[in-house]
């Protein structure tokens, strides 16, 4: 295996199944098809065209777009012609692109359309090393002359016209790719300042895809679906790497906005979400429950606890009685098995939650609907995952246990750290930062964690982030907002308290299911801001907020909170394009809130500024509301 690489595995897949599907998209409302033999065609007329435009071992090829086929063809081209490839995350601002394009020293970019051509042609000063610009959709172009940009197209006939003129070349390179190479860079998400570039190798890629098939038992049939942002590890390890590896099929969706749909056009047998994603899962099954007819409710309302309380059975391996047993047939015929098909996850074998802890009753959800929601839990700098829930050994609140070739030890402040073939070669252009993660083969993970009993890992919060009030009781803030974000009506979450007397939160109400909970009350309302300072949502929430305190450690509960007036904004630097809160920054820019928040203030003045859609800006002047939990103005019905 020591040769073994990524692009030899599809050389491998279109020579003995050149005719089984590799790939799809759907576009214009038709599923395209490429076949292994096809997709091996793409990745060496791009190599070969990136050979033509000057492309040498070592080089950079970054990619800004969607899920598309052109991104993995074109990671595998990188990599097939000796080179790294790297993504950038499509909805980035300008200042986060250019430092990670010029961070990395690209000296080509695939950009997926005309939008993000865009924004790389407004960058080209601040992008000196940058040769070419390869977009993949033409549409909206016709007329743009920078002699820096080329098609996809035009590149793949340039591959061509190389590959007629010297046979054998594709194949010369994919043979001199080693295993210890570095395959991919995957930026990190900046929580705490600039982004560092992990460097990942093929050799870590494929041992980590050995550990979890060691116990994942993936099939070449099987289907997944790739919506996550290629920038991503998560969206790398499956749809990149364990694809070429395993042999499965990838579909891309449509449009962002079409994934739900596109997913439940697909069915397939492996899903990894964010737990932003499976929290919106359940926000949009309680808000359709909501608006379903009464009798729906009231099934609804009787049979999931069932669901629930025999997936916790099964959970703590206990027996599940009789009557469980009969209702929980019912739950899967009236309840279970149609939200499953109605959500696309009907075929689903093997469902994952990754990148940041899920709230126990949103796992509990999926399992109770008969879903195989499994944690996993890894950092990027251990090529994305380290450890699976095991089936028939699920714990609510754990990561599971270690893959079979990862060792795992605590520190004496309970940092976790890992030994395994799959931590990465460092930080790319940043030793000081390496030698901080990576001493003597162990990879220090930053997190907090302890094991219970059974040796199943329970990771509480960052190092870092768990703290402790004014009276020395510790807590973790991102178990607080957890909880917190399993309301439908509750999009985000800061939990605050350090060195203070109490805890404090600051809320992000969920615009469009408090939206509609709004207009079945007849509560007007015009901008998201107005509708946050609502009275009456003010109360609805703060229902949602005593709700968690019942599970919370007397000490921990949330005794104040506000409802922001802006969402934090990834644009704004507030969170990381995975959705991570940057603390410190957060802290920083709301410290007025923060304060009022342990004072006797009612309210606290905040400025907003408003962009018109003709590009004007205004400031506008708001009070929040800050209330004190158990503090109800309104009655209301949640």
């Amino acid at each position: 295996m020591a040769e073994a690489t990524l692009p030899r595995f599809v050389l491998r897949h279109a020579t003995r199944r050149p005719h089984d599907p590799a790939i799809r998209e759907k576009e214009k409302g038709i599923w395209q098809e490429w076949t292994w033999k096809e997709y091996l065609d793409h990745v060496r007329w791009i190599a070969l065209g990136l050979v033509h435009l000057g492309f040498e071992r070592g080089d950079k090829l970054a990619i800004i777009s969607d899920n598309r086929p052109a991104v993995y063809w074109g990671m595998l081209a990188a990599q097939a012609a000796g080179g790294v490839a790297l993504g950038v995350y499509q909805d980035a601002i300008a200042k986060e692109v250019q430092y990670v394009i010029d961070h990395s020293d690209a000296k080509f970019v695939i950009a997926e359309d005309q939008e993000q051509v865009d924004k790389l042609l407004d960058l080209k000063a601040g992008l000196p090393k940058v040769r070419k610009i390869i977009f993949d959709d033409p549409k909206g172009m016709r007329h743009y002359q920078d002699p820096i940009l080329i098609s996809l197209a035009e590149l793949e006939q340039a591959g061509q016209r190389l590959d007629g003129e010297r046979p054998g070349l594709f194949e010369g390179l994919v043979s001199q790719g080693r295993s210890e190479e570095a395959a991919l860079i995957c930026y990190t998400s900046g929580t705490t300042g600039v982004p560092k570039g992990a460097m990942i190798s093929h050799f870590n890629l494929i041992k980590a895809i050995e550990g979890i098939q060691q116990l994942e038992h993936y099939r070449p049939t099987d289907q997944a679906l790739a919506y996550l942002p290629p920038a991503w590890i998560g969206d790398t390890f499956w749809s990149l790497a364990t694809a070429v590896i395993v042999g499965f099929t990838v579909n891309c969706p449509e449009r962002p906005e079409t994934v739900l749909a596109n997913l439940r056009e697909i069915g397939p047998q492996l899903f990894l979400a964010a737990p932003r994603i499976w929290e919106n899962l359940v926000s949009l099954v309680q808000v359709k429950i909501e608006d379903a007819s009464f009798l729906k409710r009231r099934i609804y309302r009787w049979l999931m606890p069932v669901g629930e309380e025999v997936a916790r059975l099964r959970m703590e391996k206990q027996p599940v009685p009789l009557r469980l047993r009969v209702l929980n047939a019912l739950g899967e015929f009236f309840v279970f098995g149609p939200l499953r098909d109605h959500l696309g996850l009907r075929r689903v074998r093997f469902a994952y939650t990754g990148g940041a802890p899920l709230g126990p009753e949103v796992f509990l959800f999926f399992r109770a609907i008969g879903i195989n929601l499994k944690q996993v839990y890894g950092q990027t700098e251990i090529t994305g995952v380290s450890f699976v829930q095991r089936d028939g050994d699920i714990k609510l609140g754990t990561v599971g246990r270690p893959f079979p070739n990862t060792e795992v030890r605590l520190t004496e402040a309970g940092e976790v750290v890992c030994k395994s073939p799959s931590v990465f070669l460092g930080y790319y252009k940043n030793p000081e930062a390496t030698a901080e993660v990576l001493q003597d083969g162990w990879l220090f993970s930053g997190d907090a964690a302890m094991f219970d009993p059974d040796g199943h890992l329970i990771v509480i919060d960052r190092a870092k982030d768990v703290t402790s009030l004014a009276d020395g009781t510790k807590f973790a803030p991102q178990y607080i907002e957890n909880k917190l974000k399993f309301s439908p009506y509750i999009k985000e979450a800061v939990a605050i308290g350090q060195d203070r007397s109490h805890v404090a939160a600051m809320i992000n109400i969920d615009m469009e299911n408090v939206g509609k909970w709004a207009e079945r009350r007849q509560i007007s309302y015009t901008t998201y801001t107005d509708l946050a300072q609502k009275a009456e949502v003010y109360d609805l929430i703060g229902r949602e907020v005593e709700r968690v305190n019942r599970d919370l450690p007397e000490p921990t509960r949330i005794r104040k909170y506000v409802l922001l007036h802006k969402e934090l904004d990834p644009d704004d630097e507030e969170v990381t394009r995975t959705r991570k809160v940057r603390r410190k920054f957060v802290a920083q820019k709301y410290a007025n809130i923060i304060e009022a928040l342990y004072t006797d203030a009612g309210v606290v003045p905040v400025s907003s500024v408003i962009t018109y859609q003709d590009g004007r800006q205004a400031t506008i002047q708001t009070e929040l509301a800050i209330r004190t939990v158990g503090e109800m103005r309104e009655p209301v019905t949640a």
